[in-house]
């Protein structure tokens, strides 16, 4: 070991590792078993998902549209802007669109992957499942970003809402 070795660094090797002789995929048996039960609940899951993404955008429209029309009870509610539900629902809706069609493109591949052996089709399965999980690491960031602003946010208002006087 010469001097300026790292002990500590992590052992090389190459990104893409060689095919086996023989042109066998690298995946045995055993994998393959494992994509080919996964693939039909990933697009189970997918489909929920549309289906769920769909629900959300259509309820906070119509959660919108029911209470613009209950005049009644928007007018003991003030001048509550209802039309901000939309604008929370819609883009949710859209948001969680994204994670639903990874996964169901993800198992779609694997299937494809299958019947036709191809590696393109293996590789782009696995694209859309990394593509899946920096997506919700991403969530994930924003979300954590967002909860000492809330924090922020929750002392501030309490505290103007005790000199004011709002809550006596």
């Amino acid at each position: 070991m010469s001097d300026f070795e790292n002990p500590y660094q992590s052992p090389e090797s190459p990104i893409v590792p060689e095919k086996p002789q023989g042109g066998v995929s690298a995946l045995n048996e055993t994998m393959l078993r494992y994509l080919n039960e996964t693939s039909p609940w990933l697009r189970f899951i997918g489909i929920l998902g549309f289906i769920g993404c769909g629900m959300i955008c259509f309820g906070g429209i119509i959660f919108t549209i029911v209470m613009l029309a209950a005049s009644s009870l928007t007018a003991e509610l003030g001048d509550f802007p209802f039309w901000i539900f939309p604008l929370i629902y819609i883009p949710f809706g859209a948001l969680f669109f994204f994670p639903s069609r990874f996964i169901y493109t993800f198992g779609t591949k694997i299937r494809n992957y299958q019947l036709s052996n191809s590696d393109e089709d293996l590789e782009l399965a696995f694209k859309n499942n990394k593509s899946l999980w920096k997506f919700y690491g991403i969530l994930c960031i924003i979300y954590l970003a967002f909860i000492p602003v809330s924090v922020i946010l929750t002392i501030v208002g309490g505290v103007v809402a005790a000199v004011t006087g709002f809550l006596s």
